[in-house]
């Protein structure tokens, strides 16, 4: 039987088996294919290797002219002297994945959508810091900004920015697209393009002929709708997927141990932790969120959680960004929790939870379903925040509808949670928070879900944003880091480390801190 056993699983492993096809799962669902608008953290895996954007990343963080000819710098004029105006040159002879001439009017064509009030971007508040754009040829376009924007480059149509630029001739003419039809199945300039997208079970990616690198040597990727962990892992071991590519919690050890696999891991700029809706009163008031911040164990969760895979960390901004400031952990302390909820007039009533004006000190929890580490971190959090007299009801929603945007009627997106643990993630290039923690992202202008908003903190950040020079952006964003630390608008556990696990035939894939694949054209399996 278990000779037989065994050559069962071998058949389904051959069976599964395409020369130059990659299927791939990642435990997510998708809202939109439009980088724009989409919420998920895994809407960059797919964009990066389908959507048009002035600029990529190679290892280090170093940006890469991709539709553009050279990075604008001052040296090479491409910023003006007084910083407010930046040229971009367009490469010639490019061809939408349509097979379409790509010209400056696509790009004028963008920024007048990403300036179209009516649309829910998932990160706005760069696009109202520009005045104008122009373009004096086809090849052309000037951004005219309305002061200094230092962080230009992953801003606006980097493979890091929730931004691509969008082909008028199919978009347009009008700027509204919350709920254009372009959003399932878009046209792009990457490497690949959108064959099919099949809702709640997969999306299908083939070589783009009309890429102007080259085409790549898979033929096609397909992406898997899976979100129970538990059959993403019998799909790896059984060869139905070639790759996990951010495996976390208790099947990881057992996912690095399958015959015929490789893993690889790299630090990313997901901050995983417990963000709060600061609107509700249970936790508006942010001595109640330092405390709740010293009656969680950490190092426990880091254990349980996701098995030491990452980093500990106490900023909101991730270690892989420039101006990243190592802030001390706060330390597992209950007993000084509980002194800050008495202070904070939280007093302990006969039922075991704290009380104050009429209201019991009982966190919503909102989680994603079938995502076991979530599952596993909540009843930890439930049991610390319990001694301490606080209640947690844990509030499992569907992935899609955990994440979806803000016109769907997405959890986050909507603030229907007092607390909700999810990874979040800026950077990876600048430490900016803008577009997530400052007062004009606030849902439906942006990403801003724990709707926090500290005018000392956009001011910091404007600051750190309005700068050329390295060390007025340093001290800036230093400083706005501690403001964060004692809002305490989320209590950041770690930095996630992505494990990624992957078929030994599939070759030329190299993840790092600033891509998700290296160069998509290597790709083969």
């Amino acid at each position: 039987m278990k000779r037989l056993a065994v050559l069962a699983a071998f058949v389904a492993l051959v069976g599964a088996y395409q020369p130059h096809v990659l299927t791939y799962a990642d435990g997510g669902d998708i809202s939109s294919l439009n980088p724009f608008i989409a919420t998920e953290g895994n809407a960059p895996l797919y964009s990066e290797l389908t959507m048009a954007q002035f600029v990529r990343f190679d290892a280090r963080g170093n940006p890469i002219p991709e539709l553009i000819t050279e990075i604008p710098t001052r040296a090479n004029g491409g910023i003006s002297k007084d910083g407010k105006t930046i040229t971009y040159h367009l490469r010639h002879n490019v061809k939408w994945s349509d097979g379409q001439p790509f010209t400056a009017d696509d790009v004028i064509f963008t920024v007048a959508v990403a300036k179209d009030d009516h649309n829910n971007l998932y990160v706005r508040d760069p696009w109202d810091r520009i005045t104008s754009v122009a373009a004096p040829d086809k090849y052309t376009v000037l951004f005219h900004m309305k002061e200094p924007y230092a962080t230009f480059i992953e801003d606006y149509f980097s493979t890091e920015s929730s931004s691509c630029i969008l082909p008028k001739h199919i978009v347009g003419p009008g700027t509204q697209i919350n709920q254009a039809p372009y959003n399932s199945l878009p046209v792009g300039i990457g490497p690949f393009r959108y064959a099919a997208y099949k809702r709640g079970d997969s999306v299908v990616l083939e070589a783009n002929p009309y890429y102007w690198r080259g085409r790549p040597k898979l033929q096609r990727v397909v992406y898997k709708i899976i979100t129970d962990q538990n059959t993403l892992m019998t799909q790896l071991q059984t060869g139905e997927i070639s790759l996990w590519p951010a495996i976390n919690g208790p099947l990881l050890d057992r996912a690095k141990a399958l015959p015929g696999k490789h893993w690889t891991s790299w630090l990313t700029n997901f901050v995983g932790g417990i963000y709060f809706n600061v609107e509700k009163p249970q936790v508006a008031d942010p001595r109640v969120r330092r405390a709740l911040r010293l009656a969680t164990d950490r190092d426990t969760l880091f254990d349980k959680v996701v098995h030491r895979n990452g980093v500990l960390t106490e900023s909101l901004v991730p270690q892989t960004s420039l101006d990243y400031l190592d802030l001390p952990l706060t330390r597992l302390d209950p007993d000084a929790a509980a002194r800050m909820l008495d202070a904070a007039g939280w007093k302990m009533g006969r039922d075991g939870i704290r009380h104050k004006s009429g209201i019991a000190l009982t966190i919503d929890l909102a989680i994603p379903s079938g995502y076991q580490p979530s599952e596993i971190f909540a009843s930890i959090l439930k049991e610390d925040w319990a001694k301490i007299g606080v209640g947690v009801t844990i509030h499992m929603w569907s992935t899609p509808q955990f994440f979806a945007p803000y016109t769907n009627g997405g959890i986050i997106q909507n603030g229907r949670f007092d607390a909700a643990l999810f990874s979040n993630a800026s950077g990876p290039i600048f430490a900016s928070i803008n577009g997530y923690f400052d007062c004009a992202s606030i849902p439906p202008r942006g990403g801003n879900g724990d709707r926090y908003c500290n005018h000392q903190v956009d001011a910091l950040d404007d600051r750190y944003l309005h700068s050329y020079d390295p060390r007025v952006r340093r001290e800036a964003a230093a400083a706005m880091q501690r403001l964060l630390d004692a809002d305490a608008p989320a209590i950041t556990i770690y930095e996630r480390r992505y494990v990624s696990v992957y078929d030994s035939r599939l070759t030329g894939y190299h993840p790092n801190s600033f891509s998700f694949w290296g160069d998509p054209l290597e790709l083969d399996i």
